[in-house]
């Protein structure tokens, strides 16, 4: 579905963040992007989205294929309306609107005359005992539950969720992804997901792929990810991990694939 190739991402007017990433992500799959802070995965995500644009970012090397068509360097809207919604990081909603208001906007944003309130409320039902609370006096878990819910009126085929368990406790966080992996179950939706949560992103996933410093260096199927020894130490927080050489490879590319 979605063929990242080699791709090279500049912010005006030098800044170089991704040094040829390439990442594959079929169709009905959840693909996880990991790394840590600063390693490029909200950027790679941007460059999928067209959003690097507005941050005036560019794709300058390589290329972005979507079900067959290059889409780098698209307008945001052009690339959305194939079937690509983007939420982006920090639970971007309507505060000042309730929740029930958030979903008719969005609805009406996506010119359908009947908001499906329901589709957000089958796989986020604690919205429902909120949907005429201002969405500002949510909890954090629940303003991205909704963020969530309001991305899936948009009837997405490729959904691309950053950070979504970023600065939420423990149990929401495993609400959160338990509802996003019904979603793709029963909606049929990929997901390319960038994720600072290792554990639980892998726990999703059919793949993965690991960046730091703007770079793949690791990737693999998500059950041999969640056992290398690198990714336990460095990842998961297995303590007493004996790591396969990060330390010493740390300054030369180092990769592994599994087929």
């Amino acid at each position: 579905m979605l063929e990242v190739n080699n791709i090279e991402v500049v912010y005006h007017p030098y800044i170089l963040v991704l040094k040829g990433i390439s990442i594959e992500v079929p169709e009905k799959s959840i693909v996880a992007v990991l790394g840590p802070n600063g390693a490029g995965k909200t950027t790679l995500l941007k460059a999928v989205s067209g959003l690097v644009k507005l941050d005036r970012g560019r794709v300058t090397k390589g290329y972005i294929s979507y079900m067959g068509e290059r889409i780098e360097n698209r307008d945001p809207e052009d690339v959305s309306r194939r079937g690509i919604i983007y939420v982006v990081e920090g639970r971007r909603i309507f505060r000042e609107l309730t929740v029930e208001e958030n979903i008719e906007a969005v609805a009406y944003a996506w010119r359908s005359r009947r908001p499906d309130p329901e589709l957000v409320y089958k796989y986020f039902p604690r919205l429902r005992a909120k949907r005429g609370t201002r969405a500002g006096y949510l909890s954090g878990g629940e303003q991205q539950m909704l963020a969530i819910g309001l991305a899936l009126l948009a009837r997405p085929r490729l959904l691309l969720l950053d950070e979504p368990s970023l600065g939420l406790a423990p149990k929401v966080v495993s609400e959160v992804y338990e509802s996003v992996k019904r979603m793709h179950e029963e909606e049929g939706v990929t997901i390319l997901l960038a994720e600072q949560n290792a554990r639980k992103a892998l726990e999703i996933a059919d793949y993965g792929y690991i960046i730091e410093n703007g770079r793949i260096v690791l990737e693999g199927p998500a059950e041999r990810l969640r056992e290398d020894k690198d990714v336990k130490e460095f990842y998961l927080g297995v303590k007493g991990a004996e790591a396969g050489g990060y330390r010493r490879a740390k300054w030369y590319r180092r990769k592994k694939r599994w087929v």
